[in-house]
C-alpha cells in the first residue's frame, strides 16, 4: 500500500464502507491526492507523533457521490482531499488537546465529543484558519 507518509497509506484514507457497499470508485484526483498527502504529512503524522500513539482515521477523501451517500455537506473539505474524521483510543477531545498543545498547523478541528471523533482539516499554511468548533 503506497504510504503518504510513514504511518498513513492512501488507502486508509481513501476507504469507504459506502462508497464498496454501493459500487462506487472513491479513487482521488491527482489534485485531490497531493491534498491527502498534505494532511498526511503537515498534520497526521505530526499529530501521530505527538500522541505517541496510533490514530484511526474513519473518513478521509470521499467524492462527492459518496459525500452525498454519508450525509457529509456539499462544500466537505473531505471531497477535496483536505480533511480527515480521526479516532483513538485516548479519545477525540485528548486529541483535540494534543493538536492544540503542540501548536500544529490546521485549518479547522472539529470534535464531535459524542460520537468521540475529531474532524481534522488542512489547506496550507498561509490558508489555514486555525478554527476550532464543538459539536
Amino acid at each position: 500500500m503506497k504510504k503518504l507518509s510513514e504511518h498513513f497509506t492512501i488507502g486508509e484514507l481513501t476507504h469507504s464502507y459506502a462508497a464498496v457497499e454501493n459500487g462506487l470508485d472513491n479513487s482521488p484526483s491527482e489534485t485531490e491526492l497531493a491534498a491527502l498527502k498534505r494532511l498526511a504529512v503537515n498534520v497526521l503524522e505530526p499529530l501521530r507523533k505527538c500522541l505517541g500513539a496510533p490514530i484511526i482515521v474513519t473518513s478521509g477523501f470521499r467524492n462527492p457521490a459518496v459525500n452525498r451517500l454519508v450525509g457529509g455537506v456539499a462544500a466537505s473539505q473531505h471531497t477535496k482531499g483536505e480533511a480527515a474524521d480521526c479516532q483513538t483510543t485516548l479519545g477525540a477531545r485528548h486529541l483535540l488537546d494534543i493538536l492544540l498543545e503542540n501548536k500544529l498547523s490546521f485549518d479547522q478541528a472539529i470534535l464531535y465529543d459524542k460520537k468521540n471523533f475529531l474532524h481534522i482539516s488542512y489547506r496550507n499554511p498561509s490558508a489555514n484558519r486555525m478554527m476550532v468548533l464543538y459539536k
